[in-house]
């Protein structure tokens, strides 16, 4: 495909995230209580093939209406380009929103020349996708240097 092509996927911060630590005797079980489970920041992000930036965008939850959100900052990024977005296979990534948004981008072209495709990975292949590998670095990386994280606050 022509021009830039995307990857794209969404990533959740659990609250809590950075408390990875326990201290405790090796031969005692240990239980930690989770107060709220579903305190989270949740971020859309794909990495650019052709420049190698990793765009980013913050969302309230991964659902229809961020993931048109989405799309639609990856359009105000990459004007002039064609986007592949290769995803996995979470529903709202196929919901009707989602398709019927693709449809009104593509309308009236030719599936080769549609100015947004999405191709969906395997189900259950995370390995198959880099940008996992890269959420994994920025969630080490705010629970090593979380002292130092000013603006991070819960949505």
């Amino acid at each position: 495909m022509a021009g830039e092509e995307q990857l794209g996927l969404r990533c959740h911060l659990l609250w809590g995230d950075i408390c990875g630590y326990i201290w405790g005797k090796t031969s005692e079980r240990i239980e930690v209580p989770v107060v709220n489970e579903r305190e989270r920041q949740t971020y859309y992000g794909a990495l650019n093939y052709y420049t190698q930036e990793f765009l980013i965008k913050a969302c309230n939850k991964g659902n229809s209406d961020s993931t048109v959100a989405f799309i639609e900052y990856l359009l105000t990024q990459c004007p002039q380009s064609r986007i592949a977005i290769i995803w996995d296979g979470a529903s709202y990534h196929h919901s009707q929103q989602v398709r019927d948004y693709l449809n009104s981008v593509n309308q009236g072209l030719d599936e080769q020349e549609w100015k947004i495709t999405c191709i969906r990975f395997a189900p259950n292949a995370p390995e198959q996708n880099p940008v996992e590998d890269i959420w994994l670095h920025a969630k080490r990386f705010i629970r090593e240097f979380y002292h130092l994280c000013k603006t991070y606050e819960r949505n």
